[in-house]
């Protein structure tokens, strides 16, 4: 008996974004962790509009790194279970524009909080330039911002999964150690729910950019709305 493979049914554009995210993650496997950053990071990853480290296509390049085996997984196994569905659904032009959009809205909303952030703590948008992590005139908080760059396709990855939901919300998701079936229509705005606290009472050691998350799941809400699908 033949067995078909689990990528056979993949649709085209999830197919290459899963192979453009894992070539892009060969450097952190064959690089240590100091050339990675040093190479790949302070040039591809997205870093805070006034940061040394700024460059114009870091909003679009960020999304294809990752900072580990754990999060890649998680990204890739999220984008293979959800995203061929929902490109079925909607077209493979509709889907890689949703995707895009999506990551580019997430670290555009996280840049925005951190503009927040930092004008609460400076009193301006922007720090100067020749400021020092040893600079005891500039709070921790800010140097944080500036010099600690946001990586991964989380956001876009929120995208798809509130348009999967928004589509789909009585389809039956099964979760890791959670032994019952939940629909989407629950399951994903209580995740929602949870990045939305954890945004806001975000506890020391916790890097992860849950308003980039944010971003990009309202963006995937207003993209769907905006060409009018209707769940199912």
């Amino acid at each position: 008996m033949n067995r078909q493979s689990p990528f056979a049914n993949l649709t085209p554009v999830v197919k290459n974004l899963l192979i453009i995210n894992l070539i892009c993650f060969i450097p952190f496997i064959v690089l240590s962790d100091n050339n990675y950053n040093d190479l790949v990071v302070k040039n591809l990853g997205a870093f805070y509009f006034n940061s040394p480290y700024f460059k114009p296509w870091q909003p679009i390049t960020y999304m294809f790194l990752h900072g580990g085996w754990a999060h890649i997984l998680f990204n890739m196994f999220a984008l293979f279970s959800f995203g061929p569905i929902l490109e079925y659904a909607i077209g493979p032009k509709r889907f890689l524009n949703l995707y895009f959009i999506c990551g580019l809205g997430a670290i555009l909303f996280q840049m925005a909080v951190q503009a927040i952030e930092v004008h609460n703590l400076i009193g301006s948008f922007m720090a100067p330039f020749h400021f020092s992590l040893n600079d005891p005139t500039i709070p921790d908080q800010v140097k944080a911002i500036y010099y600690s760059p946001v990586v991964g396709a989380s956001g876009a990855i929120f995208g798809v999964l509130v348009g999967f939901g928004m589509l789909y919300p009585n389809m039956e998701l099964m979760l890791m150690f959670v032994p019952v079936p939940i629909k989407a229509k629950y399951l994903i705005p209580v995740y929602i729910l949870f990045e939305i606290y954890s945004g806001f009472g975000q506890a020391a050691g916790d890097n992860v950019a849950h308003f980039a998350h944010l971003g990009g799941a309202l963006l995937g809400f207003i993209m769907i709305k905006a060409w009018g699908y209707r769940g199912s």
